[in-house]
């Protein structure tokens, strides 16, 4: 497995950010019994950063806590079954890793929420991750029954590692 990380803020966390990436991120490929090596790209940014890509390319011009950025087209939500049929589409040729897609998290975001959520910085960072790593597996949350469904498996996923609430 592949996890890059760039620290592009010079805004501090203070906290083993590298450490809860690692983690998360296989434990929710795991939960999601993703068959693959694979390859995810993490960015830590700030507010301004985060806000110009949301402005860019959501149309929405606020600073958010997190984006993703999935590079699978998913027939469902985490079917694994048909990327070997379009390899060339979804597989690093070098690596053989199956490209899921990219993470922006906003550091300023995960402390402001971390103590408006009255828990950890951990905690918040973890729960970023699993919810992003959520959406590179292809689900979403625009509807009541699809968040319904992510929170429980965000849930799921931090429990099972040790983040509780």
């Amino acid at each position: 497995m592949t996890i890059t990380i760039e620290y592009e803020t010079e805004k501090k966390l203070n906290i083993d950010y590298e450490k809860i990436i690692r983690q998360i991120i296989p434990a929710a490929l795991d939960y999601e019994e993703c068959p693959y090596e694979s390859e995810v790209n993490v960015i830590l940014t700030d507010n301004g950063a985060i806000q110009e890509i949301n402005r860019d390319y959501r149309q929405i011009d606020a600073p958010t806590d997190v984006l993703s950025f999935p590079m699978v087209d998913y027939e469902k939500e985490a079917d694994f079954s048909h990327l070997e049929d379009a390899a060339e589409d979804y597989f690093n040729p070098e690596t053989g890793e199956l490209v899921l897609g990219d993470i922006i998290i906003s550091v300023e975001k995960v402390i402001e929420q971390a103590e408006k959520y009255g828990h950890s910085k951990e905690r918040e960072l973890a729960f970023l991750i699993a919810h992003s790593m959520l959406h590179l597996c292809g689900y979403d949350h625009m509807e009541d029954d699809e968040r319904m469904v992510m929170e429980q498996k965000q849930s799921e996923i931090l429990n099972q590692e040790g983040y509780c609430r």
